[in-house]
């Protein structure tokens, strides 16, 4: 079992003791020099499985994910106030320090969609969990879905009033991006007209939570519906939840991809199940999952394309 004797795992649990001991979490020098030496403490390959550490760091990582949630909601909000300062905050996006990670990630999630969805591109897409600073929909509205309307849901609505700052001065985003304040679980009948739902990572910050919510969109996503979700993989999962492909009941996982590179998000992606002879009407029906997981190495969206690390049997992902 790992545990504290661990060099990463004994670094990790400094880190988030000097973290917990701040008085606040909002951007500042501290803040972020200490959660920039977190991410860097991170984001190596590492093969740590979390679901393997001892009981006190599991409740030490399990309270350092809310920290980060809790930081990174400060961090949008700061620099979405920033953006909204100039008068065409979309001209200014390169302020935000991590803008291009954001860059790169769309181009991996675009491209992967684009490998599954073959048949149709997507109209209507949401983004649930969207926040103060919605740059996935911002860069997938601008340059990959350059047509289709993006549907933002936030429970917060200071967060959605900054969001709609953001593209009011665009003539064709302020028409495309759409905003609204719901908890996502009280959202049921608009959830069957998305082609395309993606979850952020912070939204159910725990296993149950993030369970409650996939079967929820299990139950109202319309057949054939893709859901894009955000996990993390190996010490990443310091930072973010991980989401197990079995616990998408009611979606076939078609793969799941965990980059090595500055992209700290893993990216699993699902289809809603149609309804057949074996699932009748059950939305929660168990996960289909594809033979074979790919594990990619790097995303170069200059190239445009992944490097293939390895392949594992998804029987060994699944044990």
């Amino acid at each position: 079992m790992v545990c504290e004797k661990d060099q990463l795992v004994q670094k990790v649990c400094e880190l988030y003791a000097q973290i917990s001991s701040l008085e606040s979490l909002k951007t500042s020098k501290d803040v972020n020099m200490l959660f920039t030496q977190l991410v860097l403490t991170c984001m190596p390959p590492s093969l740590i499985d979390v679901t393997k550490l001892c009981m006190k760091v599991q409740e030490t990582r399990s309270k350092l994910i809310r920290l980060c949630g809790e930081a990174e909601g400060h961090l949008e909000t700061h620099f979405s106030t920033i953006l909204a300062s100039y008068t065409n905050p979309l001209h200014h996006l390169n302020v935000f320090p991590y803008y291009s990670n954001y860059l790169n990630l769309g181009q991996l999630e675009f491209d992967i969609l684009t490998k599954h969805c073959s048949e149709h591109v997507p109209s209507n897409v949401a983004f649930v969990g969207s926040g103060p600073l919605p740059l996935t929909s911002i860069v997938f509205a601008s340059s990959h879905l350059t047509t289709a309307c993006f549907h933002n849901y936030d429970i917060d609505p200071s967060a959605n009033a900054m969001a709609v700052r953001l593209v009011s001065s665009d003539p064709d985003l302020s028409r495309r991006m759409l905003f609204h304040t719901a908890d996502i679980m009280d959202v049921t009948d608009a959830l069957r007209d998305y082609d395309v739902v993606f979850l952020a990572a912070l939204v159910g910050m725990d296993k149950d939570e993030k369970v409650r919510v996939v079967d929820h969109l299990a139950k109202y996503m319309a057949p054939g519906a893709i859901l894009m979700v955000r996990s993390a993989h190996g010490a990443r999962a310091f930072l973010y939840p991980v989401v197990d492909p079995c616990d998408l009941r009611g979606f076939d996982v078609l793969s799941v991809f965990h980059p090595t590179d500055e992209v700290i998000n893993s990216v699993v992606i699902a289809r809603k199940v149609r309804t057949t002879k074996h699932t009748g009407d059950n939305p929660l029906a168990p996960t289909k999952v594809p033979n074979k997981f790919l594990d990619f190495e790097m995303f170069d969206p200059l190239l445009n394309h992944v490097n293939l690390m390895e392949e594992i049997d998804i029987e060994e992902q699944l044990s």
